[in-house]
């Protein structure tokens, strides 16, 4: 159990920040995850019992089902269906907000932050990298697509390596813009999505129209997708624990404002709570499966616990 925790404290987010290498980050985290799910009472996310038969001679005897075989007094093989041609989307948020800055405490030290801050977007690029990596290890096919108020790229989905390594150096390349008017690139997706699939959306969900960005996903429900949200927010975002004067930057057109955190606090943490539940509620109400993550949770923590609650173990 020590071993586990100290191997963990490497895929501790800002760590990963500082190795660089998307494609070694990935191969770290779906690694520890994979190592996350050995022994746990869940499995991954395409095989899936399909039904018995028979055994035949050259069957592997680990499939033997026994409990089968004391009730009949016959050998049966349970068979997996492996999904290899399950699509998955992965949709990425690049707008401004992805790559801003947290509120800066004003202070003599001007080293007191770590100059290498950990930003959402690239946070969320580990997480897109891991997904990949995940998916076409089980031999899934993997689509990738990032916009803000534009749609920038959109790659299809296939299953090969060499498709795999088109992805992370997307990642690596990405443009951000200012404005954030995701609504209409996620109804463009939508429309090019032509076989069904799981469709995971990363985002700070930050937008100048919520209501669109909801008909933008019930979009892609409608098409027969299932969609999954990750809502990826820095913890300070969600516990305002400042305790120095603060400098807000407006993200979209640099207004600056300077003020305590006691000031605002309460103020704050309501309006943002507000933010969360309503989008908790309009996605559930949509059959869209919400999933709250921080910058500082952990890249395979935040996979397995997704894994555990989408197999009713959380």
């Amino acid at each position: 159990m020590q071993h586990a925790t100290e191997g963990r404290r490497f895929l501790n987010p800002e760590i990963l920040a500082r190795i660089g290498n998307l494609e070694l980050i990935a191969k770290l985290v779906v690694e520890g995850f994979i190592s996350g799910l050995h022994k746990s009472p869940y499995h991954g996310f395409s095989v899936e019992f399909s039904q018995y038969r028979q055994y035949m001679p050259g069957d592997d005897t680990k499939h033997i089902d026994w409990k089968a075989y004391a009730r009949t007094d016959r050998y049966y093989i349970k068979q997996f269906e492996e999904e290899t041609n399950l699509n998955c989307y992965l949709l990425l948020d690049t707008s401004q907000s992805m790559v801003h800055p947290l509120p800066e405490e004003s202070t003599a030290d001007e080293n007191a932050n770590d100059a290498a801050k950990l930003t959402k977007l690239r946070y969320s690029s580990f997480l897109i990298a891991s997904l990949a990596y995940f998916m076409a290890k089980q031999r899934d096919a993997v689509g990738f697509a990032y916009f803000d108020d534009t749609l920038h790229q959109y790659i299809p989905a296939r299953s090969s390596a060499s498709h795999l390594h088109t992805i992370l150096l997307t990642l690596e390349t990405l443009q951000t813009a200012k404005s954030t008017r995701m609504g209409a690139p996620l109804h463009q997706i939508a429309e090019r999505l032509t076989k069904r699939g799981v469709v995971i959306f990363i985002s700070d969900l930050y937008d100048e129209n919520r209501d669109e960005v909801v008909t933008g996903l019930e979009h892609l429900r409608y098409e027969g997708h299932e969609v999954i949200v990750f809502h990826v927010l820095a913890q300070q975002e969600v516990d305002f624990a400042f305790d120095r004067l603060l400098r807000f930057v407006d993200s979209e057109n640099d207004v600056e404002i300077i003020t305590t955190p006691q000031a605002i606090r309460e103020s704050y943490l309501n309006h943002f709570d507000e933010f969360i539940n309503a989008y908790r509620v309009a996605l559930r109400q949509a059959d869209i499966d919400y999933n709250l993550i921080t910058t500082s949770t952990p890249v395979d923590v935040a996979l397995s616990s997704y894994l555990a609650k989408r197999q009713g173990f959380l």
